[in-house]
């Protein structure tokens, strides 16, 4: 009996094999425009899917995994021209294999400065938060526009509730609101449509018919308003800086002076900015007693809670912010303390009296048509100055239903003990100032070469160049990271910010041993 014949083993067909049998097999096919194949998609789904596949895992292990390691670096330091030469960032006219866009992704992640990382305390944001990131993954992938129900109307929909919610701790009964790109933005929103309440027809006739608009804010305010001054055609000589004391806050005395100096000059004063939260020294203007000003004036009052607005979320520290009730206009920024991912922020508008709309409404025919089949007051891109926007507050809706409010509480009440646990543990060597509310602390580390030194012009020099040397080599060995600036008057301090809930209270010692270490020798 004759034995049967040896099995023959399978072809060992690759990815690229498959790929180029079907492009092969397309091309006999192929109906040609202009000499372009219209048969089949251009993209090869299959390699890109491997990619997506692959730069997750990457993801998942050197970011998220190692958020809250403490051997890790924050930052794997490199100057400018070394590190053009490290990562390969000329763009060519053919398309790089997929390992090579691997180890790309790879080298952007290890050069750049992990904000999670529980020791970075640089700016007004920090940390991970998980549900906000997996929202991020979900709009990244659908890549949505918020403008219209029809082609938005989950995230219009969570929109919706997001800002209702925001509003009701604001304490308004009714309100309106917008997500926007940034805490500068919703600040400019907010001046224009103060600007609009006060003369509508310059929506139409512009600013050729206007007295000399004048606006106020305390000389502790975000550069923003400079900025939106500039921008909107008022200009940065009609804003009226007013003096604060010495925490931080505006004096509402010398607001009422410079109202009354701006009347009696011509001019026309239409907004008072006041500040929630300080970016330097996180001071809460009075607002009960700026309102009260406002009132007697006429004048609008929007609140720049872009940092402090979270505070609202605590039933401790809501106090903070007493008063806030009576603004206007209030910008909020979730992706600060409240961890939603950068960007989050939004504008509040006290009363729903279609404000937004009517200061910003284009009526676009081809988006904002009045004869659709469903309900077009659910299409509210009309009342943003953008057209394409993202679904930012899904990001902060997915983090509150995770953690739900009294998670969020916990986030600020963590955050602020933290700063205050800061403060007690200051020794030899450490000297604070500023207003201590909220979770800036400002501090001088005065090397032992200074501490026996009169105060003086010299020692004060000296002092100035301390914090840079500091700053420099806590980055080179990426240990930690903290900010620091020269403010009003004084010389280079030390600003850190504390946000993370991954921060402990071990990380609060580590770093004033580090800056002890790092600068002994000064």
């Amino acid at each position: 009996m004759n034995s049967p014949p040896p099995l023959k083993q399978a072809p060992d067909f690759t990815l690229f094999d498959i790929n180029k049998q079907e492009m092969l097999q397309r091309k006999k096919n192929a109906v040609l425009v202009d000499g372009v194949f219209l048969n089949g998609p251009i993209a090869d789904a299959r390699a890109g899917e491997k990619f997506v596949e692959d730069a997750c895992k990457i993801i998942m292990e050197e970011v998220i995994q190692k958020a809250a390691d403490v051997t890790e670096k924050v930052c794997e330091w490199q100057p400018p021209e070394k590190l053009k030469k490290l990562l390969d960032l000329e763009m060519r006219d053919t398309g790089e294999p997929h390992q090579q866009l691997l180890q790309l992704c790879q080298d952007v992640i290890r050069y750049s400065v992990k904000t999670n990382h529980p020791r970075f305390f640089n700016q007004l944001y920090a940390g991970i938060d998980y549900y906000s990131l997996v929202a991020r993954f979900i709009t990244e992938a659908l890549n949505p526009s918020v403008y219209t129900y029809e082609v938005s109307p989950v995230f219009l929909l969570v929109e919706e509730a997001v800002l209702k919610k925001m509003i009701e701790f604001i304490g308004w009964n009714e309100g309106d609101g917008i997500f926007n790109p940034g805490g500068s933005v919703s600040n400019m929103y907010a001046m224009n449509l103060a600007r609009y309440k006060y003369c509508p027809e310059i929506k139409e006739k512009g600013l050729s018919g206007l007295p000399r608009l004048v606006l106020f804010t305390s000389e502790e305010c975000h550069y923003s308003m400079k900025k939106a001054a500039s921008f909107l055609g008022i200009g940065t000589q009609n804003v009226y800086f007013i003096k604060t004391d010495e925490r931080g806050k505006m004096i509402p005395e010398e607001l009422e002076k410079q109202v009354q100096r701006a009347r009696k000059e011509g001019a026309a004063p239409f907004l008072v900015s006041a500040t929630a939260g300080t970016t330097v020294l996180g001071a809460f203007d009075p607002l009960d007693k700026i309102a009260d000003i406002c009132e007697k004036y006429g004048l609008w009052l929007h609140v720049d809670a872009s940092w402090g607005g979270s505070a609202l979320m605590s039933r401790k520290h809501r106090k903070l912010l007493h008063g806030i009730h009576r603004a206007d206009s209030v910008a909020w920024n979730p992706h600060k303390m409240l961890m939603a991912g950068i960007q989050c922020c939004a504008l509040l508008a006290k009363n729903n009296l279609d404000l937004l709309k009517k200061c910003y409404s284009a009526n676009a025919s081809y988006l904002f048509q009045q004869d659709k089949f469903y309900d077009v007051s659910y299409d509210t891109g009309d009342k943003s100055i953008q057209c394409s926007r993202r679904p930012d507050a899904f990001k902060f809706w997915m983090t509150w239903k995770a953690l739900g409010t009294t998670g969020l509480e916990e986030r600020v009440n963590r955050a602020l003990a933290l700063a205050r646990y800061f403060y007690l543990k200051l020794r030899l060597g450490f000297f604070w100032f500023g207003g201590r509310e909220y979770a800036n602390i400002c501090f001088w580390y005065i090397p032992p070469s200074l501490r026996d030194m009169e105060e003086g012009a010299e020692f004060w020099e000296k002092l100035h160049h301390v914090a840079p040397v500091i700053k420099e080599r806590m980055m080179k060995k990426g240990s930690m990271m903290l900010g620091y600036q020269p403010h009003l008057g004084k010389v280079n301090f030390f600003r850190q910010v504390v946000i993370s809930p991954q921060v402990r209270r071990e990380d609060m010692d580590f770093l004033l041993d580090e800056i002890d270490l790092l600068g002994r020798d000064l």
